[in-house]
């Protein structure tokens, strides 16, 4: 069964819809990363989408994630009543990956409480869940099928692409709203800081001179169908996914890349394609020394000989956590309909401890021949991996 998707809904520092984000990686455009001072004095850069950009949410609680979540939506209003008006509102549900639940009030609020021993008065427990995030888009758009958040951390919207994909296709629905959602909050800037996994500069994956992460807001969005709605792109296809948990750490991944290298392996056989047929890998690459020496080890013994081209678009969008995998999706969607590949920004120095990649580069950006199969990588805490991979209207 073919899981159509619709052109994706972007927003982030690096572009406020796909064409703006597509222009910003052809163009190794790094300016929407920014340094921030967190409320603990600390400064890290960050890929922070800017309040003034974002309108007042319609929504229950108005907060940034919120107000972020809803100006990616917007570029796909179309395509959600057109769902509705074709399969009703009970047959669509809603798969949203996420991080944040509610820092902003959060943080406000026990601030209020440690001065004055009270909550706000406008402060509920509410105003945290987990599910907002999900609940606000089936109440927005009247969308009364299956609404789930997922919390995997970096491979939560990956997740929640997946689920949304397996409820078409038992039956269940029609369609669905699936994406992810997250930013980078003060807390999450620190909280990252005491793994020592943030970058003191921006983000510089696989090479040598690396040191870390570069953190980010951002949100994609599609919706997946049972037949193709959006006739202004091309019919693309969720041609397969592939996920597993290897538990190695909390916190890192198993540095031998098996779970890593079984989830592309899974996506693979799903999408019943070989790795031979893959035109481009959006690898997960953080800039960690564990997360990008496990993955080249993985990429290297899926691909071996073939030497698929790849890059991370990390360095232009920044980490966005939670909505990495839908917002690296929407990028493979791009590379298939712009029949171009982003380019690795990075300063070219490799890293010898581990295989070397096929990077794309400024000078190969257009692939020989078209550009028809596209995997994506996410790779999250715990060794919990999602792959995508995605075609044109091909199985």
């Amino acid at each position: 069964m073919k899981i159509y998707l619709s052109r994706p809904a972007v927003f982030s520092a690096a572009g406020k819809n796909a064409e703006e984000l597509w222009r910003s990686l052809l163009n190794g455009d790094q300016s929407g990363i920014k340094r921030y001072e967190t409320f603990s004095g600390s400064t890290f850069f960050a890929a922070r989408i800017d309040e003034n950009a974002l309108s007042p949410s319609t929504g229950r609680f108005d907060m940034k994630i919120i107000r972020i979540e809803e100006a990616a939506l917007k570029q796909i209003e179309n395509i959600i009543e057109k769902a509705k008006e074709k399969y009703d509102g009970k047959r669509i549900a809603v798969c949203v990956g996420s991080c944040d639940n509610g820092t902003e009030f959060s943080l406000a609020g026990h601030r209020k409480y440690f001065e004055n021993g009270t909550f706000p008065e406008d402060y509920t427990i509410e105003m945290q869940g987990a599910d907002y995030v999900s609940t606000f888009i089936a109440e927005k758009y009247g969308l009364t099928g299956p609404v789930s958040t997922f919390s995997t951390a970096c491979s939560s919207s990956a997740g929640a692409i997946i689920k949304a994909a397996e409820l078409i296709k038992s039956g269940l629905c029609d369609a669905a709203v699936a994406g992810g959602i997250d930013i980078a909050s003060d807390t999450t800037l620190d909280g990252f800081a005491s793994l020592e996994a943030i970058s003191g500069s921006i983000t510089n994956p696989f090479s040598k001179n690396r040191s870390g992460i570069t953190l980010g807001d951002g949100a994609a969005f599609f919706v997946l169908s049972k037949e193709p709605l959006d006739k202004s792109v091309p019919e693309i296809c969720l041609l397969g996914y592939g996920e597993s948990c290897d538990a190695h750490h909390m916190t890192s991944p198993d540095p031998s890349g098996v779970g890593a290298k079984k989830a592309m392996e899974k996506s693979l056989s799903s999408a019943n394609i070989k790795p031979e047929e893959v035109d481009y890998v959006n690898l997960h690459g953080t800039g960690t020394k564990f997360n990008d020496s496990m993955e080249a080890k993985a990429v290297d013994a899926v691909f071996g000989n073939h030497k698929v081209k790849c890059s991370t678009t990390k360095p232009i969008t920044g980490h966005t956590l939670g909505a990495a995998g839908a917002l690296e999706l929407a990028i493979c969607f791009a590379a298939l309909t712009n029949n171009a590949l982003p380019p690795q920004i990075w300063d070219g120095v490799f890293d010898d401890e581990m295989p070397k990649l096929n990077f794309v580069n400024k000078n190969n950006i257009l692939n020989q021949g078209e550009v028809k199969i596209c995997l994506s990588n996410s790779f999250a805490f715990g060794g919990a991996n999602a792959c995508l991979v995605i075609g044109l209207g091909t199985e």
